[in-house]
C-alpha cells in the first residue's frame, strides 16, 4: 500500500461497500490530483461473491454518475434494463393479480427505468475502478477518530485503526453502515425505529424470459418483489415478519420454490432456487447530523429507508454526489476540504430529500403492509387514479431517478 496515500492532505473513506467506494471515486475525480483518497475496511479483504444474492436497482441519475466514473462500462453488459414495472396490491396465493399501476408505457420516462445490477458485479467494477484511479484500499477497520483541540491537528484529522495503527486526513467519509462507529465517536445521535421485518433476498431462474419487466406486489405481511436480471433470471426481494422470514430463509430450495411460487404466480413458468435466500433485518433512520468536525456521513451511515421502492443505494449516490460537489466547489476557492462551509452545503444539499423519501417510504410500507378492507379500498383507488395520469407517473419516474430540481453535476453525467 502506498504511504503517500495517507497524511495530512488525504482524505479517508471509511467502508468499501458500494457507496463507500462511490465516495473514494467521486472524490479522486473532484480533487484527488490535491488530496489523494484512501478506502479503509476489512471487507476488502473478501471476495465480492459475498455480495451475491443482492441486487441493486440503479436509477437514472445513478448510472449517469457511475459512467462518469469509469464504472458503467464495467458493468453495462451484467446490467438489466427495466422496461416496465407493474405494481399490485394482493394477498399471498390469490389465482389472479390485476396490476393496478403500472410504469414504463410508451411516452412515460426516458429510456429504462432503471438497471438491476448483482451486488458482486458493482463492488467489484467499484473496486477496479478505484484501484486505476490511484485510490489506496487498505483492508483495515477504522475504529475512531481524533480531533483534539491541538496544535499538530488544527488541520487534520487522526484516523485511529482497528490494528493499533494510526493515519492523518484532511476529511473523514463515513460509509460505514447503520450502525457507524464514527457515527457514534463523533456523538452523532440516530433517530430510528425496527420494522419488525425482515428482507429476504435470492436468485430465481425462470422457464420463460422476463421481457424487463419487473414486479412487485404489495402483500399484507410486506412487498414481494421480482426484479429482473440478465437471462432468465430474477432477483427476489420478499418482506416478511423477522421471525417468519427467518424461517422462510432456513427452507429447503423446494419449499422455498413452492412459497415463491405462490406469491409470484406461474407467469415465467417453472422456478428454481439458484442461491441460499439471506434475510436482513429492516429498520428506518436518520442521524441527527450529516456532518462533524472534518466528518462527512454518508449511506446508511447517514439514513436507512425500507426498500420497496429500491431507493436505499440509489440516496446513498445522492450524498455521494452532493458531497464530491461541495468538496470540489470548496477545493477550488483554495479552501480546506473539511471547511465548514464545504461541510453545511453538503448538509444542506441533502437533509430534505433524505427525510422526505424516508418519510415517503415509511408511509407506504404502514399503508400496503396490513390487510384492513377500508385502506385496501383507498390505496387501490389511489393507486388507479396516479395510473391514469400521466403527467404525474413521469414526474415519478423522474423523481425516484433523482432528477428532479437541479441535482448535483454527477448525477447529470458531468464531472463534479
Amino acid at each position: 500500500m502506498a504511504e503517500t496515500a495517507f497524511h495530512g492532505r488525504a482524505i479517508v473513506v471509511a467502508g468499501g461497500g458500494a457507496a463507500g467506494l462511490a465516495a473514494a471515486l467521486a472524490l479522486g475525480r473532484a480533487v484527488g490530483g490535491r488530496h489523494p483518497v484512501a478506502v479503509l475496511d476489512p471487507a476488502l479483504a473478501r471476495d465480492p461473491a459475498h455480495e451475491a444474492g443482492r441486487a441493486y436497482a440503479l436509477a437514472g441519475g445513478s448510472q449517469r454518475m457511475l459512467a462518469v466514473l469509469g464504472v458503467w462500462d464495467r458493468i453495462a453488459d451484467s446490467a438489466q434494463p427495466v422496461a416496465r414495472m407493474r405494481i399490485t396490491d394482493s394477498r399471498a396465493g390469490d389465482a389472479v393479480r390485476q396490476p393496478l399501476l403500472t410504469f414504463g408505457e410508451a411516452g412515460e420516462a426516458e429510456g429504462p427505468l432503471a438497471w438491476i445490477v448483482e451486488g458482486d458485479v458493482l463492488v467489484e467494477a467499484l473496486r477496479q475502478a478505484s484501484r486505476e484511479a490511484g485510490i489506496a484500499l487498505e483492508p483495515v477497520a477504522v475504529k475512531a477518530f481524533d480531533t483534539a483541540s491541538r496544535q499538530d491537528l488544527a488541520h487534520r484529522v487522526r484516523v485511529k485503526l482497528a490494528d493499533g495503527g494510526d493515519r492523518e486526513a484532511a476529511l473523514v467519509v463515513a460509509a460505514d453502515g447503520k450502525n457507524s462507529p464514527l457515527r457514534r465517536a463523533a456523538g452523532i445521535s440516530w433517530i430510528g425505529r425496527p420494522y419488525g421485518q425482515a428482507g429476504i433476498v435470492a436468485t430465481i431462474g425462470h422457464e420463460r424470459p422476463h421481457e424487463g419487466v419487473a414486479v412487485q406486489h404489495f402483500l399484507p405481511a410486506g412487498t414481494f418483489a421480482m426484479l429482473p436480471l440478465t437471462g432468465n433470471r430474477s432477483s427476489i426481494v420478499w418482506v416478511e415478519q423477522e421471525e417468519e422470514a427467518r424461517l422462510f430463509a432456513a427452507l429447503d430450495a423446494e419449499d422455498v420454490v413452492r412459497e415463491v411460487e405462490r406469491r409470484f404466480g406461474a407467469s415465467l413458468g417453472r422456478l428454481e432456487l439458484l442461491d441460499k435466500p439471506r434475510a436482513f433485518p429492516l429498520a428506518v433512520g436518520i442521524a441527527r447530523r450529516f456532518t462533524g468536525e472534518r466528518l462527512t456521513l454518508v449511506g446508511d451511515a447517514a439514513h436507512v429507508v425500507h426498500p420497496l421502492a429500491g431507493l436505499g443505494l440509489n440516496v446513498g449516490l445522492r450524498d455521494v454526489a452532493a458531497l464530491a460537489e461541495a468538496v470540489a466547489d470548496a477545493v477550488r476557492l483554495g479552501l480546506d476540504p473539511a471547511h465548514p462551509d464545504a461541510l453545511e452545503a453538503y448538509e444542506r444539499a441533502r437533509r430534505f430529500d433524505v427525510v422526505s423519501t424516508g418519510l415517503a417510504m415509511d408511509g407506504m410500507n404502514r399503508l400496503f403492509s396490513n390487510d384492513i378492507l377500508p385502506l385496501r379500498l383507498a390505496r387501490d383507488l389511489g393507486l388507479g387514479v396516479v395510473d391514469r395520469w400521466p403527467g404525474l407517473k413521469r414526474l415519478l419516474a423522474r423523481e425516484a431517478g433523482g432528477l428532479t430540481g437541479r441535482p448535483p453535476r454527477l448525477l447529470r453525467g458531468e464531472a463534479p
